[in-house]
């Protein structure tokens, strides 16, 4: 008795939870709230948001530095192993830095270039050892132990290797030949490698992923969706509302979305789906009458979309949503459906309160 987990077990515990576990609880949630007339989904509002991944601001150099310094220092690592692996290597991680800081800090072309030249042919030479020790490492035999970690530490530097090769590609595109790189070929972050390049509108670009919600009229976030890539508001509309269908078993009388979300198509569809009145915050060429059946109407749920905009400022606020600390695609994944379990949980029992 008066014995509690610490915070890292409750931590190690909570991030052991899948993905699709996370939703499974976030649907019971839900459904509880549906059964005790809490939220009823026939009243949404949608918006986006971006996420961002824990990573620094990338710019090329840093990225080379980075592919640098953690291949030389797993290659350091593999040489811990007895028998020693037959590989050679020469550790630039301090020349890297050198050139690093006069990239940075210089503000002459002429210098700023040749440190970039010297930084890729550092860079190269380390793909080059690491191509030899992957073999060496592969091949490795020792015991049981060792055996096993150096395939894995091989695995490690393979994937490594396959990252710096892009920045080297996209550092040479971009610095050496002047080219533009779209956006889906650029590599962002050497440790988080699939975090996108999110550009909303006049805002600063962000890194991480976009993620669309659906709120209910009681505060309850009802719906998330993940994605990769950097897609357009509008072209995630009918999926929000087909999942909303899904999940409640018709689809909602009345829907309020960002201006984002408006095209003539969405509007369609969304009448099509029996949606009495779908109204966008912003009209892109629509008229209240057709999204709505009165201007009222149209008013009142332009500025019921507004409270979702709350909800989110709460989430990133006071459930870490602004920054994913987790690692890996699958991490995020967790991480967000995690903050919005929470944030729900937080919702209900305080509308449990106030009925009391």
């Amino acid at each position: 008795m008066g014995q509690y987990p610490c915070k890292s077990i409750l931590q190690e515990n909570i991030k052991s939870l899948s993905e699709e576990t996370w939703e499974a609880i976030h649907r019971q949630i839900i459904g509880y709230a549906e059964d005790e007339k809490i939220e009823t989904g026939r009243k949404i509002r949608i918006d986006s948001t971006a996420v961002e991944t824990n990573i620094h601001h990338p710019t090329d150099s840093t990225l080379l530095c980075d592919g640098i310094r953690v291949i030389t220092r797993w290659l350091s690592a593999g040489k811990q192993f007895s028998p020693r692996p037959g590989y050679l290597f020469s550790d630039h991680s301090r020349a890297a830095k050198k050139r690093l800081m006069l990239i940075l800090n210089t503000r002459k072309e002429k210098v700023w270039l040749a440190a970039y030249r010297e930084l890729l042919s550092y860079a190269q030479r380390v793909v080059a050892y690491a191509e030899t020790a992957i073999p060496a490492l592969q091949s490795f035999e020792g015991e049981i132990r060792d055996t096993f970690a150096a395939r894995s530490l091989a695995r490690n530097i393979e994937r490594a290797v396959g990252i710096l090769r892009k920045v080297i590609n996209q550092t040479v595109r971009r610095v050496i030949r002047g080219e533009k790189v779209p956006a889906s070929e650029k590599i962002v972050s050497f440790f988080e490698d699939h975090t996108d390049i999110i550009v909303k509108g006049r805002r600063d670009t962000q890194y991480g992923h976009k993620v669309f919600l659906t709120g209910g009229a009681s505060n309850l976030i009802l719906d998330c969706l993940i994605e990769r890539g950097n897609p357009a508001d509008t072209d995630r509309y009918q999926d929000l509302l087909e999942r909303h269908k899904e999940q409640f078993g018709r689809a909602p009388r009345q829907v309020s979305a960002d201006g984002g979300f408006a095209s003539r198509k969405n509007l369609a569809f969304a009448k099509g789906r029996k949606v009495k009145d779908a109204v966008f915050a912003k009209k892109r060429g629509l008229t209240v009458i057709e999204m709505a059946k009165s201007v009222w109407v149209y008013k009142m749920l332009r500025n019921f979309r507004a409270g979702i905009e709350a909800g989110i400022s709460t989430l990133k606020r006071a459930f870490g949503l602004d920054r994913c600390t987790w690692s890996g695609w699958g991490g995020f994944k967790q991480y967000v459906w995690s903050s919005i379990v929470s944030y729900n949980l937080l919702v209900l029992a305080r509308t449990r309160l106030a009925k009391a």
